[in-house]
């Protein structure tokens, strides 16, 4: 096997994190990029390569902002009352952090391009945990593929999950059929500045029990 570059896949992979601030609100993202993005994403690992997934994308100024609404209305009154908490307790990094998402929630509608990840699939009190991790498994590492190759070509995102709230009224707006499910919706946007830099992250000896968890 030929190796990779591992001193930019590792830069990749430690700087694709969450843009809340950095984003371009007035740059339309190229659908051909947006393309070759859920191109690459698709080669993600899937159950029995089923690819039961469809990614909807929606730049259409109407819809964006009618799903803005929802995910407005999901995020802020908790997200509020977080950075009221913490602002309270001297908590400065949740007070960047709570802002960060409130600031992208007020302005969600001028993102140029919003992308729901979608599997065909169910969820319910009779189905057991394995079957959702099943689920989810065939779909959440095409998402994080698909935001490792936005960012990759100067693209930043998100993962947000507030409008499933009202995930039965984005379904009827964007005519998404009843036996998909949607699995988070993804602001897209070029990314304004430098590059990113990596997050503070606890060290893996932190994180890692070898053989048991004691």
């Amino acid at each position: 096997m030929t190796p990779f570059d591992t001193d930019n896949t590792d830069r990749l992979l430690s700087t694709t994190r969450s843009v809340r601030r950095r984003l371009d609100f007035d740059r339309p993202v190229d659908p051909d990029i947006l393309r070759e993005c859920v191109r690459l994403a698709a080669y993600a690992p899937n159950a029995s390569n089923a690819q039961d997934w469809r990614w909807v994308i929606v730049t259409d100024p109407e819809l964006r902002a009618a799903i803005a609404d929802h995910y407005l209305a999901g995020i802020f009154p908790p997200m509020q009352e977080n950075l009221d908490r913490r602002r309270a307790a001297g908590d400065s990094a949740g007070v960047r952090h709570s802002e960060a998402v409130l600031y992208l929630a007020e302005r969600f509608h001028e993102v140029p391009a919003l992308v729901i990840p979608c599997i065909r699939g169910q969820l319910g009190p009779d189905l057991d945990f394995a079957w959702t991790a099943s689920l989810f498994g065939s779909i959440l590492p095409a998402v994080w593929s698909f935001q490792l190759a936005l960012h990759s070509r100067g693209l930043a995102s998100t993962f947000t999950t507030a409008h499933l709230l009202a995930a039965d009224e984005v379904a009827a707006l964007l005519d998404i059929p009843d036996d998909y499910l949607q699995m988070c919706l993804i602001p897209v946007a070029y990314l304004l500045g430098d590059d990113l830099k990596p997050p503070a992250r606890k060290d893996s000896d932190e994180i890692i029990a070898w053989n048991s968890w004691a």
